[in-house]
């Protein structure tokens, strides 16, 4: 009997992938049965090598090796990876295996992570692609219907071999450049500069705003309340006030416009952090990881997706779903919803996966042992879709405008005509103990043009507001839209990142010690903003990006040469290691950590700073260092701290609490003394026990 084996990307997609096709007979890493064997990847089974792979003297950092670009390429697979990567190759090379299917994620990276272990494994049998975009079990059987010889996919592939390639030489030739020149390890990256940058003009905003004071003036007359344009000066609004109190008002104009506001869209997964952020303060890693959490527990569907639509094949479980729904959720109780399942579905607009919903099997259990967090995300998730379905809000907008002592004042009201969707929004949103902002509706009392009415006045102050600090919330949008512009309409990425990576580069630059948390706030450090300042406008742009989207779109549809897109990228990178060769001395300084002075050095008087390992003294030419493995303190079990250096500089001596002794096996307290400075090493003693 021959088999056909089944590739997926994760072992989630993979068991359901089996149950579809009848390979039910559980093995160690891989199902069976049907005439299938269905295994997985574990998302990139295979790695690009290490720089020292290739050469021991990458193990270094140093200009003099840069640039570094391979020829030919080496793969790996890494430590924790190797069980599954044996397993996958084992099955590839099996003799009753004669036909392999390509089943990883319907996109670029699917298909580099399922080439990369085909070729690794060293395997040359036939393969066929699984091209789906709805995890559904028709659809599931309508893609094994239509099996794709996997040859129609070679120019996805080279797109997605070349955008790997391209980041790797960048990321590594640009960091240990930078990091070399300016002695501190400094991260360069594609999607990551771009965005420190966005960041760090946002923060230089911010501090060149001078806030100006303005005043308005105005009129009331019983509820209705209108207001002039500004004014900036408080001699010219008070002359106002004071023609207006006690004068006539007439109408001379009144403006009646009925709106309709269309219903959201479904979540894609940065939608979904974006209002997590906002109305739970959650970060964008922490959304994507309960995200992730209640896929794998099959209640919400798969997270990393960039689509707000359905497939059109799943209108029917779409419409069972909401009215199972309607009955578990507590805010749509008593809820009259006519549900247009319809407006989102859309085939053509969903990429590697459709919007995020919840699934029926969340239909069926509902909250139950689920986490506050998990708990949060689900409803919210909830709400949307039925917002998503319901009927547009209308409402009707009333602009009134004045006349009073020559000059014009406006009165604007609103007034709710058909509730629709912001019914349910408003719903759920009274459920959450967060503040969330309350729309404030003003209606105005009947009007009619040339109507008049006697007014008293008063003058208020006000400043013009500086730009806000970016959240994760206000940052993950303009990611999404950097140099979005700039790339063709059908480009396979859109915007910095992608909404599987994202949350991972705002991670990454908190913890490189560029970007710090303040509140919601994502602000720059000081070496945040020195690193966007010395980089050249290449690597902090979003054109970069931009530009390589451009041709890697035109390289999938097969009309540009993967091997000229990596000859210019090599000759970019080229260019960057030449034009940064030296930078000047002052330079060299602008990411040393401000040095802390600890007290002063009893050999030359010069100053004593703490490093990582030492006390050590700002004269070069002095060879004072008090070490903080010191063996004296080391053998008591007691932290040699800054407090204890700074008393035994000042005193010579120094209160020690809590040192150990080896003959008792007990802690005692002491006095300290610094006993001798003059050889290599500093000696210590203690003078008495307290």
């Amino acid at each position: 009997m021959s088999f056909q084996l089944v590739i997926a990307e994760k072992p989630s997609v993979a068991r359901s992938i089996a149950a579809v096709i009848g390979a039910t007979e559980k093995q160690n890493g891989y199902w069976q049965g049907g005439g299938y064997l269905v295994s997985w990847c574990i998302g990139h089974l295979v790695s690009f090598a290490e720089a020292g792979q290739y050469d021991e003297k990458y193990c270094k950092w140093r200009y003099e090796d840069l640039p570094i670009l391979p020829q030919p390429w080496q793969f790996i697979v890494p430590d924790e990876k190797k069980q599954q990567f044996e397993v996958l190759r084992a099955l590839l090379n099996r003799p009753d295996v004669d036909s392999v299917t390509a089943a990883t994620d319907a996109g670029r990276e699917g298909e580099l992570i399922f080439r990369l272990v085909y070729q690794m494994a060293g395997c040359t049998k036939p393969v066929k692609r699984l091209w789906i975009s709805s995890m559904e079990d028709a659809a599931i059987r309508e893609g094994f219907a239509n099996l794709r010889p996997d040859s129609d996919y070679d120019a996805l592939y080279q797109s997605a071999l070349c955008r790997a390639k391209a980041d790797w030489l960048v990321g590594i030739n640009a960091t240990r450049l930078f990091s070399v020149l300016y002695h501190k390890t400094l991260t360069v990256g594609r999607v990551q500069t771009p965005t420190l940058k966005m960041l760090v003009d946002r923060d230089a905003k911010i501090l060149r705003f001078q806030k100006e004071k303005y005043y308005a003036v105005g009129i009331q007359s019983g509820s209705l309340k209108a207001d002039s344009e500004r004014i900036s000066d408080a001699e010219a609004a008070n002359l106002l006030k004071e023609k207006c109190t006690g004068a006539n008002a007439g109408c001379v104009s009144i403006r009646r416009e009925k709106k309709t506001e269309q219903p959201p869209k479904l979540y894609d997964l940065t939608t979904l952090q974006r209002e997590a952020n906002r109305l739970f303060g959650f970060t964008a890693k922490q959304t994507l990881d309960y995200a992730q959490q209640l896929y794998e527990k099959k209640l919400l569907t798969y997270p990393r997706t960039d689509s707000q639509y359905l497939t059109e094949d799943m209108g029917q479980t779409t419409q069972h779903l909401v009215s199972d729904l309607l009955g578990l959720l507590t805010f749509a109780q008593g809820l009259a919803l006519t549900a247009e399942v319809g407006r989102v579905l859309n085939s053509k607009k969903v990429s590697d996966h459709h919007a995020i919903i919840p699934t029926a099997e969340f239909a069926k259990q509902g909250f139950t042992g689920l986490a506050e967090s998990e708990c949060k995300l689900l409803n919210l998730v909830c709400s949307k879709l039925l917002c998503a379905i319901a009927a547009p809000h209308e409402y009707e907008t009333v602009t009134a405008v004045f006349s009073c002592a020559g000059n014009e004042f406006t009165a604007k009201g609103k007034t709710v005509l058909v509730p629709g969707w912001k019914e349910i929004d408003q719903r759920f949103r009274s459920t959450l103990k967060a503040d969330t902002e309350e729309e404030v509706l003003n209606t105005l009392p009947e009007l009619a043009e040339g109507q008049s009415f006697s007014v008293t006045a008063n003058v208020s102050e006000h400043f013009t507001s500086p730009p806000k600090a970016y959240t994760e919330d206000t940052l993950l949008s303009a990611m999404e839209r950097a140099g979005a512009e700039d790339m063709p309409e059908d480009a396979e990425r859109k915007g910095l990142g992608t909404p599987a990576t994202r949350a991972a580069i705002l991670e990454k630059l908190v913890q490189m010690g560029f970007v710090q948390r303040k509140g919601k706030q994502l602000v720059p450090t000081k070496d945040g903003i020195n690193l966007a300042v010395v980089l050249p406008e290449s690597l902090t742009s979003p054109v970069l990006t931009a530009e390589w989207e451009n041709r890697l779109t035109e390289i999938a549809k097969g009309n540009a040469d993967p091997d000229e897109f990596m000859a210019e990228i090599e000759a970019q990178v080229r260019q960057l290691v030449k034009t940064y060769s030296c930078i000047s001395a002052d330079k060299q300084n602008l990411f040393q950590s401000e040095r802390v002075i600890i007290g002063k050095c009893p050999r030359c008087s010069e100053n004593v700073y703490e490093g990582k390992k030492n006390f050590y003294c700002g004269n070069r030419s002095c060879q004072f260092v008090m070490w903080k493995n010191d063996r004296f303190f080391e053998q008591r079990k007691k932290a040699f701290t800054p407090k204890i250096a700074a008393a035994l500089l000042k005193n010579g001596k120094a209160k020690v609490k809590g040192l150990y002794s080896e003959k008792t096996g007990k802690t005692y307290d002491a006095t300290v003394l610094l006993a001798d400075t003059g050889g290599k090493y500093v000696n210590y003693r203690v003078e008495r026990k307290e």
